[in-house]
């Protein structure tokens, strides 16, 4: 039932806000810090778990896999609504946070690629022995 998947997605949302403000307080920052994505890992977590696999079998199952597809374009959707003005009035480590971070991330998928193509051509070559 999709009804499973909206609780856990509830729960690993509630908790995760919740850590995310702690974390604001704790580093005296007047925001939320990281709270969707700390919630987002949870859902990850929650679902690949063994106390969940009885969630995760049959039907109930299709209402986690939905969730936690589209959690995803939800955190990117947040995201988006970020105000990047105050990012650039911030000061030039801002920007070059966020350039060095997407240029780190482009010349990584080469080596993920890589490594991904390796470990499937190893069990093909396995699978034909």
């Amino acid at each position: 039932m999709i009804v499973y998947g909206v609780a856990l997605l509830s729960a690993c949302l509630i908790l995760g806000m919740l850590i995310g403000e702690v974390l604001g307080i704790a580093l005296d920052v007047q925001a939320n810090v990281g709270g969707v994505g700390i919630a987002m890992l949870f859902l990850v977590l929650a679902s690949n778990s063994a106390k969940f696999k009885s969630l995760v079998d049959g039907v109930s199952g299709a209402g986690i896999q939905f969730w936690s597809a589209m959690y995803i374009p939800i955190v990117v959707a947040m995201a988006a609504r970020q105000n990047v003005v105050a990012a650039f009035e911030g000061g030039m480590l801002a920007v070059v946070a966020g350039v060095a971070a997407v240029v780190v991330s482009f010349a990584l998928v080469p080596v993920i690629s890589k490594i991904g193509a390796s470990t499937s051509v190893e069990s093909e070559q396995e699978e034909i022995v």
